[in-house]
């Protein structure tokens, strides 16, 4: 005979560890900052002004800021691009206007507001937000997932068997303070001498174009830069023809943080225009065409970001997909990766796709999170957002490639070095037999690890 139990009632309700609640996309006020105090709607869905009004250095940043930010801050920042930055400051106005949105006027709360804010942390970074004793990681290097290395004419990144990089130009619309390629993108700081391209647009867009004729292998085409939005509408529409006549051509992605950080690019007519015109001719020949934007915190997502998503959509392109860092301060929380989540996939009709652990590049050592932190972020974001719209937290191992954070081979915790392996030969190790049978290292921050771990490593450059 069956037991029949009766209900248990329990003594009281227990909470999920994250509360979905909906929320509406808002644009922050720009009035708010002194000065745009008179900028009107029309000039700040301008892509032009937006361009012209970029934050370029603390002066700049004193004149729009009035007597909001206290003193203490600027000596911050100033000490950070003399001492730290590896990138130079170019902040659209865009991005900015979504710092420490509701800090209201109070020069010590706007101040402190600032500190805090998680957007703010990556995009203008300073002084004191730099980890004190490690700054850098002993194996940190300026080209960490060697891309030049692997190129096969200048600018294309030949990694995996049936991809490229194609790096079309080396500026952006602003400047991530963590970006993986600060070796190459931007103005050269303080501390960073960048390398440059040295082929005219044309040459080196040809030299690509005739590689992949002759190299029918791949597929995949994720054309890069700096930021396609810095490529002049004319000259990437031609590429991306170009590409679209190999018939072995099958994926583009278009690579673009500022659909998110310049949003009235992707919304000016002739932008739009020329897109569905790539988009049209993308489906006519069977090509997926995809563009893959960076966004890292909730307060990113905006309405005009929407709608230069929705924009996108509707003119033809496949899909809308983001790709974001993880970093500590900014999302690596499970709270802020599914807020993040829910605001790109729910209200903007941005598919969130991967997290990739920040790079091992100098001075970058407060932002990253170690292997074991990022396996417990991927473990606490599943079940809650529909399948197809969880992101894969990837940890991109140099001379590897992505993994999911749960791929690795070995992992000694006390030392924070994590062993990965590989199926595939980059294009410099086709004739290295040991490839697919090597183990790759890859290594935590030495802060988060054990005090036997950080002696020792201590001990090992001392």
């Amino acid at each position: 005979m069956t037991a029949i139990q009766e209900p248990v009632t329990p003594a009281a309700a227990v909470d999920q560890p994250y509360e979905y609640a909906r929320a509406e996309l808002v644009e922050p006020d720009w009035r708010r900052f002194p000065g745009w105090h008179d900028v009107t709607e029309a000039e700040w869905r301008d892509a032009q002004w937006q361009r012209v009004h970029c934050v370029r250095n603390v002066k700049q940043l004193r004149a729009l800021m009035g007597d909001l930010l206290e003193e203490r801050f600027y000596a911050d920042l100033l000490a950070d691009q003399r001492e730290m930055a590896t990138m130079s400051m170019l902040l659209p106005p865009q991005m900015l206007n979504t710092m420490a949105p509701t800090a209201g006027t109070d020069p010590a709360k706007v101040t402190e507001a600032f500190y805090a804010d998680p957007i703010r942390r990556y995009m203008l970074p300073v002084r004191s937000d730099r980890d004190a004793t490690w700054p850098s990681h002993p194996h940190s290097e300026r080209d960490s997932l060697h891309e030049a290395e692997m190129w096969v004419v200048e600018g294309l990144t030949h990694r995996y068997p049936t991809k490229v990089l194609a790096e079309m130009i080396s500026t952006c619309p602003q400047y991530c303070g963590h970006c993986t390629r600060m070796d190459l993108v931007g103005n050269s700081t303080e501390q960073v001498e960048k390398h440059k391209l040295t082929l005219k647009p044309v040459d080196r867009q040809d030299a690509m174009i005739a590689y992949l004729k002759k190299t029918p292998g791949v597929r995949d085409v994720v054309v890069s830069g700096g930021d396609v939005a810095n490529v002049p509408w004319p000259q990437l529409e031609s590429f991306l023809m170009r590409l679209m006549d190999i018939d072995t051509v099958r994926d583009i992605r278009l690579a673009t943080k500022a659909l998110a950080a310049l949003p009235q690019h992707w919304i000016q007519p002739k932008v739009v225009e020329g897109l569905e015109r790539v988009a049209v001719t993308a489906q006519r020949r069977g090509v997926n065409l995809a563009i893959h934007t960076h966004v890292n915190h909730a307060q990113s997502v905006t309405p005009l970001v929407a709608e230069a998503a929705q924009t996108a959509l509707n003119v033809g392109v496949r899909d809308v997909r983001n790709q974001g860092v993880l970093m500590r301060g900014v999302n690596a929380t499970p709270s802020a990766l599914l807020d993040l989540c829910f605001a790109l996939q729910g209200e903007a009709n941005i598919l969130p796709y991967y997290f990739y652990m920040c790079d091992m590049i100098p001075n970058a050592e407060h932002w990253r999170v170690a292997v074991w932190e990022a396996q417990e972020l991927q473990h606490a974001i599943m079940g809650y957002l529909p399948g197809y719209a969880t992101p894969r937290i990837v940890c991109d191992v140099p001379y590897v490639g992505k993994r999911w954070v749960h791929q690795l081979a070995e992992y000694d915790r006390e030392l924070g070095i994590s062993y990965w392996t590989k199926n595939y030969r980059t294009g410099i190790e086709r004739d290295d037999p040991e490839a697919l049978q090597r183990r790759y290292p890859y290594y935590d921050p030495i802060s988060t690890l054990p005090e036997a771990g950080r002696a020792w490593w201590a001990n090992r450059t001392s």
